[in-house]
């Protein structure tokens, strides 16, 4: 039944799309949560031309400096409405807050975060901002390049997925075997990804354990944990949460909180939502 799998569906997301969405007032809150570019000296000035306040209106809890002018003290960067919008929105929102961002300010608003976040915090929010397609292509392009945390025992799950599939429709559900099917399969996919076919029988279960082995013991392997909750957060991992818990007796976000800190665990908890 096709109501069916989109409710099961639909139940595994974490983030959805907002209700009543509109990307422009999204785009300016960004705008405005970035050092030097909400409050600028350039939209400042712009203000105080707009006043003529007499100097003996001036007081010293004014706002406005001794000659007029208003004293800019820029606050740095507002972190949580960073993740409040970003967390909140789908990848396909995104994308149209990145279009509005771009109509309204002139900027590309994943270049500005990259300028005023740091860290690992900055990795998440980046990746957020990646289409899927163009996220899990760069993702391979790191491994193959040998920058990932993780290159050796990278899968891509959809195709370990569509490759059992195939497998079990060429050899186990018909009669006879589709040989170029088994051929193909076998020869040109890497010995680790052949392991992992084997496990899409029970996806979540494979994916709760790359998350719980990206943090267990000394150090955490964040790029690991970054790719698995970013790039199922739109699928299924309310359902990766439950087995998760069933595996490992703890939540996923309990032990998130305790390897992780600071407005990246922030972002990562808003990410994976309430506990099951």
């Amino acid at each position: 039944m096709a109501w069916w799998k989109s409710w099961i569906e639909q139940e595994g997301v974490t983030v959805k799309s907002s209700s009543h969405f509109n990307p422009d007032p999204d785009a300016e809150t960004l705008y405005k949560a970035m050092k030097g570019i909400g409050v600028g000296s350039q939209l400042l000035s712009h203000q105080a031309a707009a006043f003529a306040f007499p100097s003996s209106a001036l007081t010293s809890v004014s706002p406005w400096g001794q000659q007029g002018h208003l004293c800019c003290n820029p606050a740095g960067t507002n972190e949580q409405a960073i993740i409040d919008v970003l967390t909140k929105r789908s990848n396909t929102q995104r994308q149209q807050i990145a279009k509005s961002f771009k109509a309204q300010f002139g900027k590309d608003l994943t270049e500005t975060l990259k300028s005023e976040l740091s860290g690992k915090f900055e990795r998440l929010i980046v990746a957020l901002m990646y289409p899927p397609y163009r996220y899990e292509a760069k993702e391979l392009h790191d491994a193959m390049k040998g920058s990932r945390d993780d290159v050796s025992s990278f899968v891509d799950p959809g195709l370990a997925l569509q490759d059992a599939q195939d497998l079990y429709a060429a050899g186990e559900k018909i009669r006879g075997t589709d040989e170029m099917k088994f051929i193909t399969i076998l020869c040109t996919r890497s010995a680790t990804h052949l392991l992992r076919v084997k496990c899409t029988q029970n996806l979540h279960s494979y994916f709760a354990e790359r998350l719980y082995y990206a943090m267990k013991g000394a150090g955490t392997r964040d790029g690991t944990l970054i790719r698995n909750i970013v790039s199922r957060s739109e699928i299924d991992l309310n359902l990766i949460k439950c087995h998760f818990k069933k595996m490992y007796g703890k939540t996923l976000s309990s032990m998130i909180m305790e390897d992780t800190s600071g407005d990246y665990k922030n972002a990562l908890l808003s990410l994976v939502g309430s506990d099951p």
